[in-house]
């Protein structure tokens, strides 16, 4: 009886650095020889776990012992824990679930092929946690999700303390890469049909703090910052020289390391988007001083008010947390004004989470339940007319919109696609006569606007068949592959709302 390949299935929680990430170990596995699992049961299910909210631990573990009857039934399978929920646990994921057969943290990813192979031989589970990186991912195998857009990581790790996070002693202090490397990729990329990048790090605008000093840091950092300006605004600024590159997007800058120069290079590079994603997490000055945040109410109201002086059509979404530690009635009444200020296209809200290992979670003042629910109503009801509010004023407008993969759910029975305005609006518009593939632009007029959406219904204005739907339409036709080292092509699986600080930390 022929025997084919292992197949394997990863399951991803948290932040886009996790989905990432997951393109990485999908790639190995395929190096490796494994096949994605499909609708059959895996023979390997690779757990990409986050550790930041406080049910993670709860939901892994859950999940682990579901999967228990599976493995007994399934001779040869094996199961595997990785990300920042096992580079925090370690020991005791094996502990709590001993039918558990690789452990593996953030900063060894690459390791994954090997263990699985150690303890199928062995017969015994392996834990390999690393305290440091051991390669930077981008040199990694990658299997990206789709052909016309990709993230690309320019960083990993963070150098910031927040008091409610945990992330930066899972992930690391703040690692670089150069910026040749960085544009070799995107240019890779945009050279297999990518038009879309999201330049992707813990703290983006960051960006050039890992080198060290100006003196010492490679010379073309040095170059990149020529007449002062930082190395985040030179890195946007040249990914506006590169040719075919059509969207370029950032996730998350830190409103402390956000200046001038970002927004002018935002504003003067075509490629770069009107989107911005600038993380809030309170109003209130005395809860950023609590949370460690360097910035305070007046400080970040004036980076919105600067970016929309210079872009004026910009969506600016935000991440807040409601209920920190000794926030009182006053100080969310502050959140809620920088909201109605601000004027989010959308905001990710949290209801503040305990972590074991984070000062926060020892802080004095912890708020009840009740009370912290209560506001978080309150501040979803704010931001979901204030949400709704901007988006009517799209009605009317003509925008050119990337079309998606899977971002419309209902698009079946409303006979309409889906895709991203260039603010990453989502809108679904009405089906053109002519065949459209993801990765083509689509130019629709806005015809009615929903808080979380808009829809234009009326005809296309037009339909731009591009490169990177021909990417996509090739995709169809073969399997999809693999490459050493430099990615191939792929989409940013539509971004998972982010339930870690991964991305509400910054």
């Amino acid at each position: 009886m022929e025997i084919g390949p292992r197949t394997y299935e990863i399951r991803t929680y948290g932040c886009q650095m996790n989905v990432h990430d997951s393109e990485r170990l999908s790639g190995l596995l395929e190096d490796a020889g494994y096949v994605r699992a499909g609708d059959a049961e895996p023979d390997v299910v690779v757990f990409n776990t986050c550790a930041v909210r406080e049910n993670a631990d709860n939901r892994l573990y859950g999940n682990l012992g579901h999967l228990r009857p599976v493995k007994d039934g399934h001779p040869g399978m094996q199961i595997a824990v990785g990300g920042c929920l096992a580079q925090k646990d370690r020991d005791t994921i094996v502990k709590r679930a001993p039918w558990v057969d690789v452990v593996f943290g953030t900063h060894n990813i690459g390791s994954l092929p090997v263990l699985l192979e150690r303890a199928r031989v062995q017969e015994e589970a392996q834990v390999e946690i690393e305290e440091s990186l051991v390669t930077f991912p981008s040199t990694l195998p990658t299997r990206r999700e789709s052909p016309y857009a990709a993230w690309v990581s320019i960083s990993v790790g963070c150098n910031n303390t927040c008091t409610f996070c945990i992330v930066p002693s899972l992930r690391g202090k703040e690692r670089d890469r150069r910026p040749g490397e960085i544009l070799a990729e995107v240019e890779a990329l945009v050279a297999d049909g990518v038009h879309e990048i999201t330049l992707l790090g813990q703290n983006v605008n960051a960006y050039g703090s890992g080198f060290g000093s100006l003196a010492t840091a490679p010379e073309e950092v040095r170059e990149m910052t020529a007449g002062g300006q930082s190395a985040f605004a030179g890195l946007l600024r040249a990914c506006g020289d590169i040719e075919g590159l059509e969207r370029v997007r950032f996730t998350s800058p830190h409103p402390k390391d956000f200046t001038d120069d970002v927004i002018a290079a935002m504003a003067e590079t075509p490629n770069v988007m009107p989107s911005l994603h600038m993380p809030l997490q309170s109003g209130a000055d005395a809860v950023l001083k609590a949370m460690r945040r360097s910035y305070r109410q007046e400080r970040y109201l004036g980076i919105i008010e600067k970016v929309r002086a210079a872009i004026p059509d910009a969506a600016i979404t935000t991440d807040i947390i409601v209920g920190f530690p000794g926030e009182t009635e006053d100080d969310f009444q502050q959140t809620l004004h920088v909201v109605r200020e601000a004027r989010f296209s959308s905001a990710f809200t949290f209801q503040y989470s305990k972590r074991p290992g984070t000062p926060a979670a020892t802080m004095d003042g912890q708020i009840p339940k009740e009370i912290v629910q209560e506001r978080y109503e309150r501040l979803v009801a704010l931001q979901e007319e204030i949400s709704w509010a901007e988006n009517k004023k799209q009605l009317g407008r003509t925008l050119e919109v990337l079309v998606a993969e899977g971002e419309g759910r209902k698009d079946g029975a409303t006979r309409r696609l889906s895709g991203r305005a260039p603010d990453n609006r989502l809108v679904h518009f009405q089906a053109p006569d002519e065949p459209v593939r993801p990765g083509d632009m689509v130019t629709v007029e806005v015809t009615y606007a929903a808080p979380h959406h808009l829809v234009a219904d009326k005809p296309a204005r037009s339909v731009r068949r591009t490169r990177a739907g021909d990417a996509w339409e090739a995709r169809q036709g073969r399997p999809k592959g693999v490459t050493l080292g430099m990615p191939s092509i792929g989409r940013p699986a539509p971004a998972p709302q982010p339930t870690s600080a991964c991305s509400a930390h910054s």
